[in-house]
């Protein structure tokens, strides 16, 4: 799709602030919007609450099954440093009547100062921008993205570009526009340690919300089955230290893919990586656990579905062997109808104490919080 707006000046090299003095520290109480995978949004908001400072007036935003919206005025940088959310969006309302009003002197000095702070933000700072929007060919979206490559030095890119805006009619207001600038030039979800990508690795912000699920402590013992290259591992550690942490895979390029995200977090002499079958006892020697953790195959990417069953309870049996009294087991799936069928068989062993369904890009995984009887 093209709108039209001049490409003459050749690659932009990013936008540069003209105002670096000023420090993305402390801003005014702004309205900020957290999009986030439906099914996540109490955990969502459990941590704006613990790990924000000046976060207020929580609550969903209407319509939407993927956003929480608050009043923010807390430092700017500590939005990035949210685990369980995709990204965080600047909200500018405007009473303007089109979008392509917005190029007005009255309107437009905040939009450019919204790209301001997302360059101030992110290192490297954002290259191109891009409209998210119904009718982004339009005329009156083809000017506004004139006079922001104007403004900024910024190349307009519709497929990928870093900066995103998107644009809806204005909640709040009976008439106007909503810009919602979305903070970081990628997903949070796009973690900087994942080196190593690997068939089938789970979310990092579903492996964040996990941890949360289970409660981080420094005393736990923790083992992560059927690691694959470590995102429940890595999340979990990144929360906080582990007495003891064991990784478990019997596939040789899962753990090599493993230890690589571990060293690019910082986290490579954090766990033990053990190459065997969660049937065997090596594994187990650190054992009996505070907390366990699984993302099993589930035979779309890896692993089949018909040995999918057999997979899910030996994952109950061995985990309840290696696990302390009263441990928790979390298990992310998405054979819901198996999972289902082998806690009905494990009943002696674990009680379900949570399920989260998750939505995300088509796909319905759940989350199962068990308890150790």
């Amino acid at each position: 799709m093209t709108t039209g707006v001049s490409r003459t000046r050749g690659p932009s090299p990013g936008y540069r602030p003209r105002t670096r003095s000023q420090q993305a520290s402390q801003p005014p109480s702004r309205r900020v919007e957290f999009m986030f995978l439906p099914g996540l949004d109490f955990v969502v908001e459990a941590e704006l609450r613990e790990r924000l400072t000046g976060v207020r007036r929580v609550h969903a935003v209407h319509g939407r099954s993927d956003a929480i919206a608050a009043d923010y005025s807390g430092p700017w940088e500590s939005l990035l440093s949210l685990r369980t959310i995709v990204a965080p969006f600047l909200v500018l309302s405007f009473p303007a009547p089109r979008p392509g009003s917005l190029v007005s002197g009255e309107y437009f000095p905040e939009i450019e100062a919204a790209a301001d702070l997302v360059a101030r933000l992110n290192a490297p700072p954002p290259r191109t921008f891009r409209f998210d929007a119904a009718g982004s060919a339009s005329a009156g979206y083809r000017k506004l993205a004139a006079r922001l490559e104007d403004a900024t030095g910024l190349t307009y890119d519709d497929e990928e570009g870093d900066l995103v805006l998107r644009f809806r009619r204005a909640v709040d207001s009976a008439a106007g526009w909503d810009v919602l600038v979305r903070l970081c030039t990628r997903p949070l979800s796009r973690r900087p340690w994942r080196v190593h990508n690997f068939p089938g690795a789970a979310n990092a912000c579903v492996a964040a919300a996990m941890t949360r699920l289970v409660g981080p402590a420094p005393s736990q013992r923790f083992a992560n089955l059927m690691c694959g290259s470590g995102t429940l591992l890595i999340e979990r550690l990144l929360s906080g230290p582990a007495l003891v942490a064991v990784a478990v895979d019997n596939d040789e390029d899962a753990l090599a893919a493993c230890a690589g995200n571990l060293s690019a977090a910082g986290l490579r002499d954090q766990a033990r990586l053990v190459r065997a079958d969660i049937a065997e006892d090596a594994w187990a020697a650190d054992g009996p656990f505070d907390v366990i953790m699984a993302d099993p195959p589930w035979g779309t990417l890896t692993g089949s579905h018909d040995t999918s069953e057999s997979v899910h309870m030996a994952l109950l049996e061995r985990a309840y062997a290696a696990a302390a009294p009263g441990a928790r087991l979390a298990v992310l799936t998405h054979e819901i109808r198996i999972m289902e069928r082998c806690l009905r068989q494990a009943g002696r062993l674990w009680t379900e104490y949570q399920a989260v369904r998750v939505f995300q890009k088509g796909h319905h995984p759940r989350i199962y919080v068990l308890t150790r009887k």
